[in-house]
């Protein structure tokens, strides 16, 4: 697939605070990429450098172009959201989504009107009277009004009630099967695993994991769960089992993505009653790379 956005090496310090340590960052065309990390890891600082926001060493490219030198040229095809929108006060929702879109050729006018009534957004109503949520309505109307190449949203769905972050999960998937590529950082790990084609974890500054969901959890364990006439040892000789607990006929143990066929293996014969597999959750994955960490 094309490569929209690359980032190498990249490095900024404020200060003496190195917010980006060395990152690295590709994103395709035709896929959602997330991007996880808690606050301060590095995650808005590398979006304002990819929007020429801010100046960075290290290799920042989209579409090819160099993200600081060629701004103007790429927000001709990037559409971007932020985690909280700030609106001009005295003018309404209608005239600011026009406003934005005319800075990318202007809104498509059957695509605004859908937008509208899909996300329930009173474009009359003056930015100032607006609720938060309400505001983000604005946003996400103005960047999916018109089509983008790139869509660069910064934890988009800050003060949506859940029936609404439905309605942006399928424009999400509408640009991604149009052949757009998205980023998305986001803290709701529920909605990068349900949109996420692809996921970067950042720690300080750096990618720490990058690779599909599935490639991820290769590199994680697996919760067992099963009722069996098996003895524990038969689990502890196999490298790759963990944390086997024996508990009223049941025994439950982690097992690494690798040492699943083994494991498999050894319950042939062993009159399995019942058996549950868990793969981890991103949340889990999350956390277990943080938890490593600390």
């Amino acid at each position: 697939m094309e490569t929209v956005v690359r980032v190498e090496g990249l490095v900024k310090t404020f200060g003496r605070t190195r917010a980006l340590d060395g990152l690295d960052l590709e994103v395709a065309a035709g896929e959602v990429h997330g991007f996880l990390g808690p606050n301060g890891a590095g995650k808005s600082t590398t979006i304002r450098v990819l929007l020429g926001m801010l100046r960075a060493s290290g290799t920042a490219t989209v579409f090819g172009k160099d993200a600081w030198r060629d701004a103007v040229a790429i927000h001709r095809q990037v559409a971007s959201v932020p985690g909280d929108v700030t609106l001009w006060p005295n003018l309404s929702g209608g005239e600011t989504i026009d406003l934005l879109t005319r800075l990318r050729g202007g809104a498509d006018p059957a695509l605004r009107r859908r937008l509208l009534d899909d996300f329930r957004l009173d474009p009359r109503v003056k930015a100032r009277a607006y609720s938060k949520g309400n505001r983000q309505k604005v946003a996400l109307v103005a960047a999916f009004a018109r089509r983008a190449d790139l869509y660069v949203l910064d934890e988009p769905t800050s003060g949506l009630d859940p029936v609404m972050e439905e309605v942006f999960r399928a424009e999400v998937r509408r640009v991604r099967d149009d052949g757009a590529a998205v980023l998305l950082s986001s803290h709701i790990l529920d909605e990068v695993q349900q949109l996420g084609d692809r996921v970067t974890i950042v720690r300080a500054g750096r990618s720490v994991e990058t690779g599909t969901l599935a490639e991820l959890r290769r590199l994680t364990r697996t919760r067992f769960r099963i009722a069996a006439d098996l003895a524990p040892d038969r689990l502890e000789r196999i490298e790759g089992v963990h944390d086997i607990v024996s508990d009223d006929g049941h025994l439950t143990f982690d097992v690494d993505g690798a040492a699943i066929p083994a494991v498999i293996a050894a319950l042939d014969g062993a009159r399995v009653t019942a058996i549950t597999a868990e793969p981890p959750s991103l949340e889990e994955l999350f956390l277990r790379q943080y938890g490593a960490a600390r």
